[in-house]
């Protein structure tokens, strides 16, 4: 798959697909994406000092980095599964330039969440703890065991088969009871399907260049 480098608003990078006209981030700032859907309106909304949280989409391992950094900042133990069919290779994950927007020691962090080894447990700090599944997310089999779910597969319109009323069951069932899926997404069908499969939904302010998101609650 042919990815390409785009520097985007904020100044931090992420990758583009031609093939598929998609960007793994929003190209009004990646880290500022990131940070406004899943660690604001996800792990500090959430609350706990106990927290699993399950990714559909490692991609460049920006959501595993800020999820990591707020562990560390919260003092919050955090169990962080994560899938990807499709790793990035040494070369692209080299020109992801979020660790020069943080403390510079912090960047052994971030090449440490790559350099995991898929399919086992790894702890990266005393706080936060890295699982790796190389695979499809319809490859998820989990049940109620997770606290948050970070939704960040492509769009809909690219990748409809993740959106699907099959593939957001498995993901409401992976949930604890009051656990939180988090998204950028509020297409209606979406909307429709989340509720079809027992999600309540609240749509929020979006982060910048984006009207709203989702908050759906099991």
């Amino acid at each position: 798959m042919h990815r390409e480098i785009v520097i985007t608003e904020d100044g931090s990078n992420t990758l583009y697909i031609p093939e598929l006209n998609e960007h793994y981030h929003s190209i009004h700032g990646a880290i500022q994406e990131s940070t406004h859907i899943f660690i604001k309106a996800g792990i500090e909304y959430y609350g706990q000092n106990n927290i699993r949280i399950l990714e559909a989409g490692f991609g460049t391992g920006l959501n595993a980095f800020l999820a990591l950094l707020e562990a560390r900042e919260s003092q919050r133990k955090v169990m962080f599964h994560t899938f990807e069919k499709y790793p990035l290779t040494p070369q692209e994950i080299g020109c992801m330039n979020y660790t020069d927007y943080f403390d510079p020691a912090d960047t052994l962090l971030f090449q440490q969440l790559h350099d995991a080894p898929w399919g086992e447990d790894v702890p990266i700090t005393s706080y936060f703890t890295i699982h790796k599944h190389k695979a499809d997310f319809e490859e998820v089999n989990f049940h109620e065991y997770f606290d948050i779910v970070f939704f960040d597969a492509f769009a809909p319109d690219v990748q409809p088969r993740l959106w699907s009323e099959s593939m957001l069951t498995k993901f409401y069932t992976a949930l604890k009871p009051e656990g939180i899926l988090t998204t950028y997404c509020v297409k209606g069908t979406v909307k429709q399907a989340l509720r079809k499969v027992g999600f309540n939904l609240k749509r929020l302010p979006g982060p910048p260049g984006k009207r709203e998101m989702l908050r759906a609650v099991k």
